[in-house]
């Protein structure tokens, strides 16, 4: 038998026994915390810095695209350097956004923006004096940590990048619907036989000079519809459907000068018949200048529409008589040159309204009447001046420009190449970002 000695002891080594092991099982439990704790952190932080760092990169790619824009449509890099920056205090300043508006304070906070500007892509070669390609670096974003702070691990410092400019298309969402007959053995390297800066009639009133379409049409389209309502909505920038450079058009008969006047020179502030009242839908360009009067008018001579401004017969050559694309261009750098405050600024006016993206159609076999053309392609012209009047001598006159903005479907290379363009990121080179 034992005795109450040894009974004793076993009492008490037992006893030894079960505080050892509540003791191993707080400390593994409080490790077990530990983890947990660190694996919540570990989730829950991470997560808050990978929010936080696509928050940066919307707000940094809306930066970039809206400089890109700003520079495509003013050629001004300083315009598009405080636009680049107006767009991303705009994203950090809305909902959800309160920490990474804290650390941009707009341009004063850790979080700053360098805004870069390239001819090239790839490589992007930093400053060019002009672009056309824009980066925008965001560096010093600090994300702080709440459960992972336990752990001596206090934050992160985020950065992101993105890259613009031009690209060009190959389908058009915002043709007018107006065509000019392109040479087709010239080819769009040769401008389909046109010559940069020369002055274009876009719409005649004379189908039997020059127009080379056929007798009974006047280079009207027929987009999206026939009848003079489509024509008149769609020049006052209505037609928003794809125009493929493989496909063809087909022609709208007629004169139609009311119409005519009503849809083009709401481009220039002018709204009558039912243009009235349509300035929100249907806005002015920011400049609506036109020519010293009366204006231009046209004569014919050997079967081709010459442009004079009074008896001057106006060319590529002496364009600078008129107040021409480049003259707008200059005009555009200065905001005290406009005549209608942008959008952008609490205003009505629109950049680009008076630049105009045209079929170039395959007039060899002409069409009386309505009938299909084939489209060569897109050329872009810079609207010279308004229609002055609604009688059969409304003519559209237009300057041949290099390239220009529009809306579709992106063809290959880059945005240097002569034709419409759009603006969309690119890949930054060198980067993982956007």
């Amino acid at each position: 038998m034992d005795t109450p000695t040894s009974f004793n002891c076993f009492k008490r080594l037992n006893v030894y026994r079960v505080l050892y092991q509540r003791g191993a099982i707080t400390v593994l439990t409080a490790i077990a915390m530990l983890l947990l704790l660190g694996i919540m952190g570990l989730a829950f932080d991470t997560g808050h810095i990978m929010i936080s760092k696509t928050r940066l990169q919307n707000a940094v790619d809306a930066s970039v695209m809206a400089a890109a824009k700003h520079l495509d449509e003013t050629g001004n890099t300083d315009l598009a350097t405080s636009e680049a920056r107006h767009a991303f205090s705009i994203n950090a300043a809305s909902s959800g956004n309160q920490e990474l508006a804290d650390a941009y304070k707009n341009g004063s906070g850790s979080l700053t923006l360098a805004i870069d500007y390239s001819s090239t892509l790839p490589p992007f070669a930093a400053n060019a004096t002009t672009g056309p390609y824009v980066r925008v670096s965001a560096t010093g974003y600090k994300v702080s940590t709440w459960l992972l702070h336990l752990l001596n691990f206090n934050g992160a410092t985020l950065s992101a990048t993105a890259v613009a400019g031009p690209r060009v298309l190959a389908d058009i969402n915002n043709a007018v619907p107006l065509m000019v007959c392109g040479d087709s053995s010239a080819g769009s390297a040769n401008h389909w036989g046109y010559t940069l800066n020369e002055p274009v009639v876009l719409k005649s009133s004379d189908s039997s000079c020059g127009t080379g379409v056929g007798n009974g049409n006047f280079q009207l389209l027929a987009l999206g519809g026939t009848g003079a309502d489509q024509v008149r909505n769609n020049l006052a920038g209505g037609f928003e459907q794809t125009v493929s450079g493989s496909s063809t058009v087909l022609t709208e008969p007629g004169n139609l000068p009311s119409p005519v006047l009503q849809g083009l020179n709401t481009r220039f502030g002018s709204y009558t018949g039912s243009m009235s009242g349509l300035q929100a839908v249907y806005p002015p360009d920011v400049i609506v200048k036109g020519q010293p009067s009366p204006g231009l008018s046209v004569q014919c001579v050997s079967n081709k529409l010459q442009v004079k401004l009074q008896n001057t017969v106006i060319t590529s050559s002496n364009i600078d008589l008129l107040y021409n694309f480049t003259k707008y261009t200059a005009d555009l750098t200065n905001p005290n040159n406009y005549d209608y405050k942008p959008v952008t600024s609490g205003g009505i006016g629109a950049y680009d309204r008076r630049t105009l993206v045209v079929p170039v159609g395959d007039c060899s076999s002409t069409k009386d009447g309505r009938g299909s053309v084939p489209v060569l392609g897109f050329a872009c012209f810079w609207l010279l001046q308004p229609i002055t009047n609604g009688s059969s001598s409304s003519y559209i006159y237009g300057e041949f420009i290099r390239n220009c903005a529009a809306t579709g479907w992106a063809g290959s290379g880059s945005g240097l190449t002569d034709g419409p363009h759009m603006i969309q990121l690119f890949k930054n080179p060198g980067s993982s970002d956007s």
